[in-house]
């Protein structure tokens, strides 16, 4: 069965009337206009009836004007909060443990509403600018309730038919219990050709390539959660989980007058990761204490090979490889203690203590067999108050110290760190937040360890010399409700970074990761959701997403600015959505687009673009025999990838000794979602 017969099956499917849907069609009655509430923007979960939703996610990912931030997940540690999600008023336990994969794991059924707040008003520290809390009820029900979801996906690649997840929750004793199981799995590819020219524009050879990642990553994750009749609240969580990477890329090289070459490169990883955590708040003197710990290691072979096999039947084919086996830990401790005083002023202090290491053993690379650890302390106080009826401040102060080892070497730094959080509504329908912070940026530990590409023979060497970054970063945010129109809010923010980390020469023939000296980031963000329910189109929304960046450094070899590597240009998503009034019918469309800075190194600039918007067009039915069935064909403007790499002959400010210039073609994509509870 060919994939336009799936598509067609899957939209035939949809067609079909279920009992329920006989008896009772999905009302679009319900509007998504928000009430306000002492300085919250409340909506009721019966405003979101329109859309059917199985899960917490489905109801959050409609709310106007709103996009979940998970924060820094590559962060060491737990630190202060950063990501824009409370669920009863509560951060997030754990670290695997985001907002999509929480909120996906609660039923929509036992949510009571969603809160929209500004987070410099809430006694949690570091938050700022719009705040989803989540409130849910608990009923006192024994039974059994469920949730799953599962994405096939059809390319000219191949089909995918493992990605998918289901949770269970329910009750054990006085406690809840959430025990889930989800794969996330792609079987991608693309094709196409590329051309390598020498400095001069004159074609050398001509290759074409085929291109085929696969992945499959299941994961186990069990939760248990009980609050005490005194108000204790005690969360535990554990996570098992792995995750399997291949990449094939078949590339047949031509040129006149010589034998074609094959080339093959194959990487392979073979991961697994574990998690576990545990977290107990209670009443202590006038206040509250919580108490945090969480563990997590992960183990990660890697093996890359290349190889080149000549045609001529004479020459000796080429090999190359590189294996290595990354082992990482971390061991986290954390308390909180917060009270309030009289006039509503909130007080808090947290300390934080973390251990973490990354060991690698690898068969090529100077350095790449090495172990770094850091042991890290943080310690900030906080301290809240409303300034008047309609403004708050929210000040946080303290340092971290930190001992990173590697060999022989160790070194210590303490850096001082806080922020200081304005929040301002002058008006019921307007909200403006100011947040000025300083900031100290972890390292990524792979900067001190040696690597090997096998593909272009490149190697980059470790740096045991690396230094943390910091920054200062003044965020302006401003939301404005547009009444039955939705909503639009705007966020500008500057960055002033010192001691940037980005590629660094350190002889006349090697480089590595560095610190680079200091750096300007700065850009703009507008996140909106518009209603055509006051012009007569009832159901329909149109979500919007646009963010545009821009970047100076000092370039170590040129000695000119430019934009920091590999960061941001520009993104933006634009999504329409469609829920037919009287009808469990909903159809939509979107569109989205991205642009990074190119990779710099010493020797070689590569720079990734996208050849068109990626585009789609779905139509979904809420009640297929209870079911909720999404069919979605993607990549309406045949969206390729272009990748240019320019490699010069000795440095970038030298002249050029080739450039290679790929195109690759991945071909429509068909999904087909289906979702359901029980």
């Amino acid at each position: 069965m060919n994939k336009t017969t799936w598509l067609s099956l899957a939209i035939a499917i949809s067609a079909v009337p279920s009992a329920a849907l006989a008896q009772t069609a999905t009302s679009t009655n319900s509007n998504l206009q928000p009430r306000t509430e002492n300085g919250r923007q409340i909506y009721d979960v019966g405003q979101f009836a329109r859309f059917n939703p199985r899960t917490a996610l489905d109801i959050v990912q409609q709310v106007p004007g709103f996009i979940i931030d998970t924060g820094d997940e590559d962060a060491r540690g737990l630190g202060q909060a950063d990501e824009n999600v409370l669920i009863n008023g509560a951060r997030i336990a754990g670290k695997n443990n985001d907002a999509f994969t929480v909120l996906g794991r609660i039923s929509a059924a036992s949510v009571l509403r969603v809160e929209i707040v500004d987070g410099a008003t809430l006694s949690i520290s570091g938050l700022s600018g719009q705040v989803l809390n989540l409130v849910t009820s608990s009923d006192g029900a024994t039974g059994i309730t469920g949730n799953f979801k599962w994405r096939p996906q059809w390319r000219r690649a191949g089909s995918d038919w493992f990605d998918g997840e289901v949770s269970v929750s329910g009750k054990i004793g006085k406690g809840d219990f959430t025990i889930a199981v989800q794969n996330e799995s792609f079987r991608n590819g693309a094709r196409g050709p590329e051309r390598v020219t020498n400095g001069q524009g004159e074609l050398l050879f001509e290759r074409f390539e085929t291109g085929q990642p696969q992945a499959d990553a299941p994961t186990i994750n069990a939760s248990y959660s009980r609050t005490s009749d005194a108000g204790s609240v005690f969360n535990i969580s554990g996570e098992y989980g792995i995750d399997h990477f291949r990449q094939r890329v078949e590339t047949l090289r031509t040129q006149a007058g010589v034998p074609d070459i094959f080339e093959l490169f194959t990487r392979r990883e073979r991961e697994w990761n574990a998690e576990f955590s545990a977290d107990y708040e209670f009443d202590l003197g006038g206040g509250r204490l919580k108490l945090i710990g969480l563990q997590r290691l992960e183990h990660s072979p890697t093996r890359d090979f290349f190889s080149r096999t000549f045609t001529d039947g004479v020459t000796e084919p080429f090999i190359s490889a590189f294996n290595r086996t990354v082992d990482e830990g971390e061991s986290v401790l954390r308390a909180e203690y917060g009270w309030q005083t009289a006039g509503g002023t909130d007080w808090g202090f947290s300390l934080e203590g973390a251990y973490n290491f990354l060991e690698s053993q690898a068969d090529r690379g100077g350095d790449s067999n090495t172990r770094v650890e850091e042991k890290r302390g943080e310690f900030i106080t906080t301290y809240g108050r409303p300034l008047s009826e309609n403004l708050t401040l929210q000040a946080a102060l303290g340092g971290e110290y930190s001992e990173i080892s590697q060999g022989d070497l160790t070194r210590s730094f303490i850096r001082p760190k806080g922020s200081l959080a304005l929040a301002w509504r002058p008006a019921a329908d307007f909200d403006l937040s100011f947040k000025l912070s300083r900031e100290v940026d972890q390292l990524d530990f792979f900067d001190f360890v040696g690597s090997v590409e096998v593909s272009n023979d490149v190697q980059t060497a470790g740096n045991t010399n690396l230094v943390p970054p910091q920054k200062w970063r003044a965020e302006l945010e401003a939301t404005k409700k547009l009444g039955a129109f939705g909503s639009v809010t705007v966020t500008f923010f500057g960055e002033k970074i010192n001691d940037i980390v980005d590629t660094f020469p350190i002889d006349d023939i090697r480089e590595a990761r560095g610190n680079i000296g200091s750096a300007d980031r700065y850009g703009i963000e507008l996140v909106s959701s518009l209603l055509f329910d006051p012009i007569g189109w009832k159901g329909a929304k149109l979500d919007i997403e646009v963010e545009s960046v821009k970047s100076s450094v000092r370039d170590p070899i040129t000695l000119r600015n430019r934009r920091i590597g590999q960061d941001d240009r520009y993104s933006y998503e634009i999504t329409l959505r469609h829920d037919i009034p009287d009808t469990d019918w909903a159809w939509g469309a979107g569109i989205e687009d991205f642009d990074d800075v190119a990779s710099i190194r010493l020797d070689q600039i590569a720079d990734f673009d996208t050849l068109a918007p990626y585009s789609w067009i779905f139509v979904e039915h809420k009640d297929v025999f209870g079911l909720t069935v999404n069919a979605n064909l993607g990549n309406l403007f045949d969206r390729g990838e272009r990748f240019v790499r320019t490699d010069y002959v000795n440095r970038r400010d030298g002249p050029i000794d080739f450039i290679e210039d790929r195109t690759r073609r991945f071909g429509l994509v068909y999904r087909l979602t289906i979702s359901g509870s029980f």
